[in-house]
């Protein structure tokens, strides 16, 4: 894998950002961090998949935090080069998927953070968003009804259950 941060890997188009902020995706925060990301997905047919690469970025520094552009672009640099060095953990997540990743980085610290700070927290998102990918349901239990117990209200007034599992028997309690 190629560890260079290309041109082609960073979040450039106004509606995918839209769509990105809108609301809706899933974000979470690691301090000095906040992650928003959302999958993409992606038309085989004009060979987007190949072309494209799997993960595009976005790191935005709020200049309410930081007034100065020294600092901004110091974090902004930060941000890239921790990302850069662990995006491997990300790419092989989604090797094999049908879908791209949109990331964007939004730092929440109002004081400029240490390289060894932003790099734990990049590794820390990165290894959690790689998680949610790979944490795909399985095809059993997709289709399959709860057949280990089956609750049953005897009457409206009373409070008393009743539990039936799948070997008929029943047990009652008040």
């Amino acid at each position: 894998m190629n560890c260079t941060l290309d041109k082609s890997e960073r979040l450039t188009s106004q509606i995918v950002i839209d769509k990105l902020f809108a609301g809706g995706n899933a974000s979470m925060a690691v301090f000095p961090l906040r992650v928003v990301f959302m999958k993409m997905e992606v038309d085989g047919s004009d060979g987007d998949l190949e072309r494209k690469p799997p993960v595009s970025i976005l790191v935005s520094v709020p200049k309410k935090r930081f007034r100065h552009a020294v600092d901004r672009n110091r974090l902004k640099r930060l941000v890239r080069e921790a990302y850069r060095l662990n995006k491997h953990i990300l790419w092989k997540a989604l090797e094999g998927k049908d879908y791209r990743m949109v990331l964007a980085f939004v730092c929440i610290t109002d004081s400029l953070p240490t390289y060894k700070m932003v790099e734990k927290s990049m590794r820390k998102a990165l290894v959690r968003i790689a998680e949610k990918i790979n944490a795909t349901p399985q095809p059993s239990t997709l289709n399959s009804k709860p057949s280990t117990l089956n609750c049953q209200l005897s009457t409206v007034n009373s409070p008393c259950v009743s539990f039936q599992s799948s070997t008929q028997s029943s047990l009652t309690c008040s």
